[in-house]
Parts: structure tokens; sequence; C-alpha cells
């Protein structure tokens, strides 16, 4: 039946995005002061604003736009982002040693995040036109393994191991749902685990990132430093944390703590009851969006919505577990609420698309 979006999938995006940018004003108060010459402390969080009000509008254009007309842009979408992924390459500005975004401005736009969208459009139109060869080995998983190391490839050329690990994890849930046979997926698995392994002790900064994991205070003021300033903060936030704004570590004792480690910045401030509040917005989030692949009145839909819905859950739960040193750090930003401008955007499309998915249902929900 044809209703509308899933007030309930729409809550907790707009709670995520509120709590977004109240946190990063907060975390980039002192960096913000400091590039500022002290004149405006707020600048950060004021660009995060305008990214929310325009990821409102992207949202709300996909929840409008029928999600049919993506599978038409399927081809499309398939050959520009390996293109954007290999021009970064070389017109891409260089930070932090990494090459993974173009500076347009007022933000920087990172084709990586356009994978991830990319990459659900590409297996939910292959897998809704393959039907049961999904469980043939060569067209189910050979096939679109091709165009999965192609996007890989390219990242990890910037490079970016965080994020194509999420991109596997998308694979993965997707192959799950469109129903791959069960030794297919335990040898792709198996096949992800051990690439993952050779990714990681090829590059000294990464064994470096491993080791320190395993023993952050062997060198507390080297590899081990995030580690131990990350859970510093989390801990001194105790039940009920130090206050809105009255973070401690955020000032440059903590690397990124408007990005990559905002959660440990929310520990710290709103202490456990803070944390626990976004665990619960995004199990929540997932729930729904779930359901909705459940609910839904076709294949393509109910494939889209179990992408974007791993995408963002699984993003959430594995920059949780970095900052909570549950495992080695991968650079990897908590959705909707990390700074970023292009990241903001296209999850915000996404969720927009899974809200347009939300409005097909064979019952309410």
């Amino acid at each position: 039946m044809k209703g509308k979006p899933d007030p309930f999938i729409l809550l907790p995006v707009l709670m995520l995005l509120i709590i977004g940018v109240v946190m990063v004003t907060s975390a980039s108060y002192p960096r913000a002061l400091s590039a500022s010459g002290g004149t405006d402390p707020f600048a950060v969080g004021k660009r995060q604003l305008v990214f929310a009000l325009l990821s409102l509008v992207l949202m709300t254009v996909m929840i409008k736009f029928d999600y049919h007309h993506f599978r038409r842009l399927t081809v499309l979408f398939a050959v520009l982002t390996p293109v954007l992924l290999v021009l970064v390459l070389f017109f891409g500005e260089e930070i932090n040693g990494a090459r993974r975004w173009f500076n347009l401005g007022i933000l920087n736009f990172q084709p990586s995040e356009l994978a991830k969208l990319t990459l659900v459009f590409v297996l939910a139109h292959y897998f809704t036109e393959i039907g049961p060869e999904i469980r043939h080995f060569s067209t189910g998983v050979l096939i679109p393994l091709v165009y999965l190391g192609l996007i890989c490839g390219l990242i990890m050329l910037e490079p970016d191991l965080g994020t194509v690990i999420m991109i596997f994890v998308i694979f993965f849930s997707m192959l799950f749902a469109a129903g791959v046979r069960f030794y297919h997926l335990s040898f792709l698995g198996l096949l992800a685990v051990s690439a993952a392994a050779v990714l990681i002790m090829e590059e000294p900064y990464r064994r470096e990132r491993l080791f320190s994991f395993l023993d952050p205070m062997k060198d507390p003021r080297g590899s081990g430093w995030q580690i131990i300033q990350s859970l510093m903060a989390l801990g001194s936030g105790g039940i009920f944390g130090l206050g809105l704004g009255r973070s401690r570590q955020k000032f440059f004792y903590l690397p990124e703590p408007h990005t990559d480690y905002i959660f440990s910045i929310i520990g710290e401030e709103l202490g456990l009851l803070g944390t626990l509040l976004i665990l619960i917005i995004f199990f929540f989030l997932g729930w729904r969006g779930y359901k909705t692949a459940l609910s839904t009145t076709d294949t393509y839909g109910s494939l889209l919505a179990v992408g974007i819905t791993s995408w963002i859950v699984f993003q959430a739960l594995m920059n949780i577990a970095v900052v909570t040193s549950s495992i080695p750090a991968t650079g990897i930003t908590l959705p909707l609420i990390s700074y970023g401008g292009s990241s903001l955007g296209i999850t915000m499309m996404a969720l927009g698309i899974l809200m347009n998915i939300s409005c097909e249902r064979r019952e309410k929900v």
C-alpha cells in the first residue's frame, strides 16, 4: 500500500541531526577559536548547521522522488563513481597524508562516500535482475565481487581502509538479504578477513594501530595517544557527564574531536546517559529500517532498504567500537553526528530514499 513516510524513521534522523549540530559546535570550539584568531568560536558549528539544512532539503527531495527511477540511473552511478575515485587521486586535496577529497570551497567532497550509495544502487538492481541466479557462485558472488574489487582497490589507493571495510559490510549484508548460499558467504567472509590481515600488516602505520589497540600504554605519547585520550574522555564523563560544552579533552588532547572522536566528547559532556541515548536511537533506526525492508512491496526496494540501513547502523557501531577501544582505529565518522558536508548530505539522501521506500508497505507498521 502507498502511504506516508515512516515517522519512526524520520524522528530518530532529526534527533541525531540536531544532536550532531550541537555536539560539533561544542567539540570544535577550541579549534574554531584558534583558527579564527579568537573571533569566531562557532565557525565550524555554523558550517555544520548549513550542511544540516541543505541535507534536509536533499532528504525531502529523495522522499518525494520515486526510488524506482534510480534503476535507470544505475549505469550512470556505476561508471561515475570509479571515475571520481580515479580523479581524486590526481586532483584531490591531500589531508593528513591521504588524498580523498575534492576541495569545492565551502566543503570537501569525498567520492568514497558516494561509493557507498552507488554500491547499494548497483547491487539492488543487479540482484533484482538475476533473481534465483543469486544461488550460483559465478553470478551471485563473483560478478558483483569484481565491481566491489574495483571500488575498494581505488579507495585503498587514497588510502582509506575504514571505508573499504564499511563497503564490504554493505556488500555482505545485501548478499545475505538477496539469498546467497551460506557456504558462499562463509567463503567470502574468510576471504575478507584474510585480505584485511594482509592490508593491516603490509603498512607500518596500520600495524602500529593494531599493536596500540592491544596495548595502548606501551606507547602512551605516540601510537596509543588517541586511544588513551578517548577512554579518558569517556571515563571522566561518568553517568551524567561534565555538562554540555565542558569537555577538557577537546582542548587539543583528543585528535579530531568533532569528526572521528565526537562520540568520546558526547561521553565526556553528556555522560553514560548521553552515549546510551545515541546507541538507542541508532538501534531504533536500524529496527525501522529493516522492518521497512521486510514490509515493502518489491525486491528492489527491499534490497535498497537493507543496504542503506546496514550502512548507517554498522558505520555507527564501528565508530563507537573504535572510540571505546573495542576494535583498532579505522578513521571512520559517526553518521549524522560527525562534522562533514559530503558525508552528511549523501547519508541524508540515502535516508530519504529509505523513507520513500517506507511509503510502500504491505501493511501498516
